[in-house]
């Protein structure tokens, strides 16, 4: 008996990491000139000197995929779960007013599968390089009995960078400000343990669907802070519109104005039969993320949104 008998592989973990390390495009990495060390010792080291901030504060932020890994291994489609896992955590550092610096992943499962992991591997480093975030290292864990068949489940951890004086948040957001939700690229990653319930008997025709990667912000964030005075960020992810309250300062509220929602949803709804309030507050709707500045600068935020192709629906004021 041996531990590769007992259902772990050491010389499969090395192996890829070894593939992470050599396939790895070190002019495309973000920040490299800040990298010391990266992936493949025991921790990573990286330059953390911001002389052009007057106060930098480090951004941290961790999420997972929830049960969207469930639909994922079943259909063996994990071309798009790695986009997921970076998009969930940076799009909510960015509502900061910060900038992704780095990312880890966790990657864990019951047997490791090479070319399923490296499919999962380089979803995750793609989106870190659209993010503009240093993939710099990470974990694979297999673990047998904990994980069966083809499951697997998935961590992310990234850190940023904002300087205290420019952060955005409930401090700026101000009576009459209007209230701008963003387009999502589907149901993103929250709300999926009811998705497949609700799409199990015809799963294979919507599953594709299903398993669109959550859309990625970081772009359109700091687009928003170079073009109009924005005072808020909010992420749409589980609990749906009630997350935009966490960026209000006591004593203020939003009145909401209806919006189109996309037809993946009203399906949802008709399947359901979920109230309008009850679907608002469980998926994104159509908006996966909701910007909050002055009138003044409601035109300029549309074209900036419209340039980086995404669509912008007046949903809207802060009272």
């Amino acid at each position: 008996m041996d531990y590769k008998s007992s259902g772990v592989d050491i010389e499969a973990g090395d192996a890829l990491v070894d593939w992470l390390a050599e396939t790895e495009n070190q002019k495309q990495m973000p920040h490299r000139e800040r990298i010391v060390s990266g992936i493949g010792g025991f921790a990573s080291l990286f330059r953390a000197s911001f002389p052009e901030m007057k106060k930098p504060c480090l951004v941290t932020c961790t999420d997972g995929v929830g049960t969207k890994v469930k639909l994922a291994a079943q259909y063996q489609k994990l071309q798009g779960i790695g986009q997921d896992l970076v998009a969930m955590c940076v799009n909510d550092l960015i509502c900061t007013g910060g900038e992704p610096l780095m990312f880890l992943d966790y990657y864990a499962t019951g047997q490791l599968r090479l070319d399923e992991a490296k499919v999962f591997l380089a979803s995750v480093r793609q989106a870190c390089i659209d993010s503009d975030c240093a993939l710099v290292g990470g974990e694979t864990a297999e673990m047998p009995g904990v994980y069966h068949d083809r499951d697997f489940d998935c961590a992310g951890f990234a850190v940023g960078i904002v300087d205290e004086e420019k952060t955005l948040g409930p401090k700026l957001v101000q009576k009459g400000d209007r209230v701008l939700g963003i387009s999502s690229s589907g149901f993103h990653s929250n709300g999926y343990s009811l998705l497949r319930q609700v799409f199990a008997q015809d799963m294979d025709q919507w599953v594709d669907r299903l398993l669109t990667p959550t859309a990625l912000y970081v772009h359109l964030a700091r687009e928003l802070r170079k073009n109009t005075e924005l005072h808020a960020l909010a992420h749409i992810t589980g609990g749906g519109v009630e997350n935009i309250p966490r960026v209000l300062p006591p004593g203020m509220t939003w009145k909401m104005k209806a919006w189109a929602w996309p037809e993946a949803f009203l399906e949802v709804q008709k399947r359901t039969k979920m109230s309008d309030e009850k679907m608002l507050v469980t998926l994104n709707c159509g908006i996966g993320l909701v910007a909050i500045l002055p009138g003044k600068d409601l035109d300029a935020a549309k074209t900036v949104i419209s340039g980086q192709g995404f669509e912008f629906f007046e949903i809207g004021e802060i009272q």
